[in-house]
């Protein structure tokens, strides 16, 4: 048995209808909504990350292309944690480009926030931290909903070694996205730069208030001092 089936038949060992049912929901997968679509087989994140943890010096390209090929939200989402733990085991051997270029080669199958949000910055943020990041605004300018939070989010590496100059060039682009979920992912970014380069952030803040959608004001004033958050949100209203 190839190792993607080995980890598929112990992830549906451990399925629950109830809970795929209420995942369902919770991920949005309605017609029209963002998850349209997806399945569930009902496994707790934990539960997936354990077994990510059991197969993945096994695993290889073809194990992770498979589970991330799946329909399956779980499958995906374990192929994810396998994909994050080779390329840190890649590091000291100065092998991660294959694995990055995995990543972005299977970026539309990374389709749903959690996906996004466990691994951008774990891998493409990492992999381009000293390095050109063309790729970046490509994922940025994408016509892809997915592919744009995964620019968005692969800056949260950068942040966390205290550069937001690529999140304030995204959050740029990201000012006229249409989408909730860009919204909120642009100010989540923008609210953990300000913990680090207030100044800036706040700069940012208010040259763009006027064309800033709420929720991504929101998001990246929800740390700051009351009186200070009052302030923008009383200027947007105005506005």
């Amino acid at each position: 048995m190839i190792v993607a089936d080995k980890i598929k038949k112990e992830l549906r060992k451990i399925a629950s209808k109830e809970k795929a049912i209420s995942m369902s929901h919770y991920f949005k997968t309605g017609k029209g909504e963002y998850g349209e679509g997806d399945k569930f087989h009902g496994i707790s994140v934990t539960d997936q990350r354990k077994i990510a943890k059991k197969y993945h010096i096994e695993s290889d390209q073809k194990t992770i292309t498979i589970l991330l090929e799946s329909i399956y939200h779980e499958e995906r989402l374990t192929g994810i944690f396998i994909l994050v733990q080779k390329f840190n085991a890649s590091i000291k051997k100065g092998e991660e480009k294959k694995w990055v270029d995995l990543y972005i080669k299977k970026a539309d199958q990374i389709n749903n926030w959690d996906l996004v949000d466990s691994s951008a910055h774990l891998i493409l943020g990492r992999w381009l931290q000293h390095k050109e990041k063309t790729e970046l605004y490509q994922l940025a300018t994408s016509s892809s909903l997915w592919r744009n939070r995964i620019a968005i989010v692969a800056t949260l590496h950068f942040i966390r070694q205290n550069d937001v100059s690529d999140i304030i060039k995204i959050s740029k682009i990201m000012l006229s996205h249409k989408h909730d979920l860009i919204h909120k992912a642009t100010g989540w970014m923008l609210r953990e730069a300000w913990k680090r380069e207030p100044k800036l952030i706040e700069s940012f803040v208010e040259t763009y208030i006027d064309n800033m959608p709420r929720t991504i004001l929101r998001y990246t004033i929800e740390k700051m001092p009351e009186k200070q958050r009052k302030s923008y949100l009383n200027k947007k209203t105005i506005s």
